[in-house]
């Protein structure tokens, strides 16, 4: 299938603002802002998701798909689609013409390291254009970056949001051994709107989290961002049964215990894996046939893992580690925490909210249990929707009302601040001028605007260049990421 033409991954009235603009304006610069938070629990975003959107489309994409391409046929396809759509008279092929004789994209691209946690208001980055004949270039990009970056952004923050969960609940239970980067998964593929959606969700998600079952996820954060799964840790998946598995097995067999010793014995005696027990009946499972299997599990090179995917999801993981216990008991770690036998555990493979999450570790610690018994998964509502106050709060670039604004050009050589301020706007009121970000006298990150490009010359300003004239000038890896986001304790 052939690709569109980028020039052509806009909004139409894109297509006309050149035309608006002051005459005789030479530079633009805009900036990429969360206005505010509709989730209350969440004041910052995480920053993620520019690199690899860089890599994809101002690099790759506008290479292969316009500056790789005759001048002739990338205008041609440019003038066929508008001119239909809008008319001949509306828009003018000139600029496009330009562009391609130029043959770079003229854009500088100034940001915060991806996995900063960053307050509501303060810029993410900065684009400007680094030729004076194509200042109408940054805001024409607008709908393109809006679109592939503010949903890895909110899964950043998500995985950010249940690793904070993990780290209070494990610094309460848990021994420091214990990897928290594996406690949950991301289980969203299926559920996500399409592919390409699933793997740069899971991408965020594996910012906070190696647990993911999106396997595409590995050779695109490889691509993007600098790593090696032969290497290091990037992701990692789990063997596991479905249904249908155990359900056609059970046609043959005319029973469950068949296929489970199976796995014990001869399909995974070395390797640990998890079953979904609750094809008819899940209880009947843990009480009945486990015990008759206990031989086989405790003799096991590896752990099972007893997966429910009905009912109540926090009775159904809490009453599973208790009857565990009950089977195969355990040992009680440094913490004082009930730790059961290691070939054994409980999981739940999807439907883990942010409260469901929280009430299963609350209520194994209050029954003296580590809260590493449990492996959890979150799913696509969790990845894109949450529950506050009696709401369902969907994800969408509204939730952080995040979007990009002009605020300063250059005019004739003249400096220009610009703004924008509603009456009744509220939080849409946008900076003015240039702007810098720092850290104030506590460590959080602000910004202070007003300035001209005199005048910020020489400010600290942590937004740093990290794209200029079609060349990544900055790489940021996996690991720096992680480590950035989890306070240097990523794995730990």
């Amino acid at each position: 299938m052939k690709k569109t033409n980028p020039m052509l991954l806009i909004d139409f009235y894109k297509a006309v603002h050149s035309d608006m603009l002051p005459e005789k304006i030479e530079r633009s610069v805009s900036y990429f802002t969360p206005r505010m938070s509709r989730v209350k629990m969440w004041n910052h975003v995480v920053m993620f998701g520019l690199q690899a959107f860089i890599k994809t489309y101002l690099i790759a994409y506008f290479q292969e798909e316009f500056f790789g391409r005759a001048p002739d046929e990338v205008v041609g396809e440019y003038d066929r689609v508008l001119g239909a759509a809008l008319g001949k008279k509306a828009y003018d092929t000139k600029k496009i013409e330009k562009l391609h004789q130029l043959g770079y994209l003229p854009i500088e691209i100034r940001a915060l390291p991806e996995g900063t946690r960053v307050p509501m208001h303060v810029p993410m980055f900065e684009i400007s254009n680094t030729h004076p004949g194509f200042a109408w270039l940054p805001q024409a990009l607008e709908s393109l970056i809006s679109a592939e970056l503010w949903h890895p952004m909110i899964s950043a923050t998500v995985g950010a949001a249940y690793r904070e969960i993990v780290n209070k609940y494990y610094d309460i239970s848990v021994d420091d051994a214990v990897s928290r980067a594996k406690a949950l998964g991301d289980f969203s593929f299926r559920g996500q709107e399409c592919l390409q959606s699933a793997v740069k969700s899971s991408a965020g998600w594996c910012l906070s989290f190696l647990n993911t079952a999106t396997v595409p996820v590995i050779p695109f954060l490889e691509q993007m961002y600098c790593c090696d799964c032969t290497r290091e840790p990037v992701a990692f998946g789990a063997v596991s049964t479905e249904h249908s598995v155990m359900c056609s097995n059970y046609a043959v067999d005319g029973d469950e215990i068949t296929l489970l010793r199976r796995f014990l014995t001869e399909i995974y005696p070395d390797t640990s894996f998890s079953a979904v027990l609750d094809s008819y009946d899940y209880w009947n499972v843990i009480d009945n046939i486990l015990p008759q299997l206990k031989k086989e599990i405790l003799a096991h090179n590896g752990c099972m893992l007893m997966r429910g995917d009905s009912g109540d999801c926090v009775e159904v993981v809490t009453k599973t580690v208790f009857r565990l216990w009950d089977i195969f008991g355990g040992t009680v770690n440094a913490k004082g925490y009930k730790v059961l036998d290691p070939h054994v555990k409980a999981i739940y493979g999807d439907s883990i909210t942010i409260q469901r999450c929280e009430a299963i570790y609350q209520i194994l610690i209050e029954n003296g249990f580590a809260c590493s018994n449990a492996a959890l998964g979150v799913g696509s509502f969790s990845m894109q929707c949450i529950e506050e106050e009696d709401m369902l709060k969907p994800f969408t670039r509204d939730t952080f009302s995040s979007c990009i604004k002009a605020t300063y050009c250059e005019v004739d050589g003249r400096p220009i601040p610009i703004f924008k301020d509603p009456k009744d706007g509220g939080f849409k009121k946008s900076q003015k001028g240039l702007c810098r970000v720092y850290c104030d006298e506590s460590g959080s990150l602000t910004y202070q605007d007003g300035y001209t490009n005199e005048d910020i010359s020489g400010k600290e300003n942590l937004l740093e260049v990290v794209f200029r004239d079609g060349t990544l000038v900055k790489e940021q890896s996996l690991a720096e990421i992680r480590e950035r986001l989890n306070n240097g304790n990523f794995g730990g």
